[in-house]
């Protein structure tokens, strides 16, 4: 089921082209809205480090500009997080991304809203365009997230026909992000000092994905029984009279 939010009014004329900002341009430095926005931002890429899951060819970023060059005016919007599955050239550092030019258009944006909503449902059309007509109607991303994290609300959009449709969680509660091969959720608990809700990946199989901590308790856990089963197998050996240090060697035949 799907539901379409708004019908946009008819679209002025539009030149879209796909150039790199000039070298004298000066990206916008706009301070963090909220000191827990680089955290969620930071888990999501830390996860899917983690799972092996990113390639060098792959663009994964937070607070990162996108560009685009709209009527010859340069345009750009920093999504709090942003996946590209292959761009061009691989570079050590980036300062902005212009779709088409240096890679594929961006699979999935995410907007974090804190207290109040903001730009990310702004259909304005004229210069600066707001994050919504930016995302839907000049690059076309294919996924468009609005997570609000103290509430927990995760909006899920997809473009189709032109615009993008509200679409629901499958029986786990879960969307498929299929660029990805991943599901998205939220899920509440504790991180890093904070306590609330977090977004985080799934696999196909529906396993959740660990982050760093989780792993290493995961292995630690492992371990322990490993350890506790080779203490049982060492005590029934001796309660049988045999030596754990003297086994008789095993015959290939």
């Amino acid at each position: 089921m799907a539901t379409q939010l708004r019908q946009p009014k008819s679209l002025a004329p539009m030149v879209i082209s796909w150039e790199p900002l000039p070298d004298d341009f000066r990206l916008e430095e706009k301070p963090v809205e909220n000191i827990n926005h680089p955290l969620l931002a930071g888990v999501l890429r830390e996860i899917l480090e983690i799972a092996g899951y990113i390639l060098p060819t792959m663009l994964i970023a937070s607070n990162f500009g996108l560009c685009v060059t709209l009527n010859n005016q340069p345009i750009i919007k920093a999504p709090d997080w942003v996946f590209v599955n292959r761009v061009n050239e691989v570079l050590r550092e980036r300062k902005s991304y212009t779709p088409n030019l240096e890679g594929d258009i961006p699979s999935v944006v995410m907007e974090f809203v804190s207290n109040s909503e903001g730009e990310e449902y702004s259909s304005k059309q004229t210069h600066p365009p707001g994050k919504w007509f930016f995302y839907e109607q000049i690059i076309k991303v294919p996924i468009y997230i609005i997570f609000y994290p103290d509430g927990g609300l995760l909006e899920f959009y997809k473009l189709e026909n032109g615009h993008y449709q509200l679409k629901l969680p499958d029986a786990q509660g879960r969307h498929w992000i299929d660029s990805m091969g991943l599901f998205l959720d939220t899920w509440q608990g504790t991180k890093e000092s904070r306590t609330g809700y977090w977004l985080r990946w799934w696999d196909e199989a529906g396993n959740l994905l660990p982050w760093a901590v989780e792993k290493v308790e995961i292995e630690r856990q492992r371990a322990e029984q490993e350890r506790q089963q080779k203490e049982r197998l060492i005590a029934y050996l001796q309660s049988q009279g045999i030596d754990p240090n003297n086994l008789p060697p095993i015959s290939s035949n």
